[in-house]
């Protein structure tokens, strides 16, 4: 019986076969998640109703399963009507997610082109689609490795 939060038969598969340096993306309800990936990677939804489920949720169970080297939101850029209203809300909670699970990382933005290209590698495994409604909500996560 698995110990931490995940149980997602198909998503625990591709982490398995994941290693140092892959890619997990939590994508939210507006990500174009059937043409924006790496050549390699699967696709789980889980979207099941607007809201459910969320980044967050799936961030926490990924968290208390994986080695993380790096976190990474996806950047508004500066002439997007988003950017006037500052850091999206669903930011703060990724950063408490990342505190309650006991890791030391910042939540690290990269500029919507440069997360495109990101994930648009070979080392994307995985995208887990769900059904944030939260605007700007996408993660990128960067598997660290085991240590003793």
């Amino acid at each position: 019986m698995l110990k931490h939060q995940l149980l997602h038969p198909k998503i625990t598969e591709v982490l398995a076969r994941a290693g140092h340096h892959a890619k997990i993306l939590i994508a939210d309800g507006n990500y174009p998640a059937s043409t924006k990936k790496g050549a390699n990677a699967e696709v789980v939804s889980l979207a099941l109703s607007p809201g459910l489920v969320n980044c967050t949720q799936v961030l926490e169970a990924l968290l208390s399963a994986v080695a993380v080297d790096s976190i990474h939101t996806m950047g508004i850029p500066s002439d997007d009507p988003y950017a006037q209203a500052g850091e999206p809300p669903v930011w703060a909670k990724y950063r408490e997610t990342i505190a309650k699970a006991g890791l030391r990382l910042e939540l690290d933005p990269i500029s919507k082109w440069e997360f495109y290209d990101a994930v648009n590698s070979a080392d994307h495994v995985l995208t887990i689609q769900t059904a944030e409604q939260s605007l700007w909500a996408n993660v990128l996560i960067v598997m660290g490795c085991r240590t003793a």
